[in-house]
């Protein structure tokens, strides 16, 4: 499985914007799927944004559509997360998360299809 390390988590206010990076090792990253997904304080974890293995579209959570752009770069095994436009209620810890060769979009938004995770990173973003 490969190993990811997340980064780029902060404290930022309202409206501004961070980009949280995910690096992979271990793995052939060109044939993972990856997705990020985030876990509030008393919420469960939810869908955020994926990019299949072929990067040839991507996928997004309604509340966070036209704000954040998910993206890859397999000559570094980095996926990154733009977030822009940020809210108080997009505070959470961001998880990173890869699988080989997911493409559908239904299984690109179920977290039980990941079968590897970073060890999350922390925004918060103060009204």
């Amino acid at each position: 499985q490969v190993q990811l390390v997340e980064s780029g988590g902060g404290l930022v206010q309202a409206g501004e914007s961070l980009r949280l990076s995910c690096a992979a090792s271990g793995g052939t990253f060109s044939t993972y799927s990856m997705a990020w997904f985030q876990k509030a304080p008393g919420k469960e974890r939810e869908f955020v944004a994926a990019i299949p293995w072929s990067g040839s579209t991507t996928y997004y959570a309604d509340s966070v559509k036209g704000r954040f752009t998910i993206s890859r770069d397999n000559a570094k095994n980095t996926v990154y997360l733009q977030m822009n436009s940020l809210k108080p209620e997009d505070t959470a810890v961001y998880y990173c998360a890869a699988a080989r060769f997911i493409t559908d979009s239904y299984t690109l938004r179920i977290g039980r299809a990941y079968n590897s995770w970073g060890q999350g990173t922390q925004v918060t973003v103060s009204s």
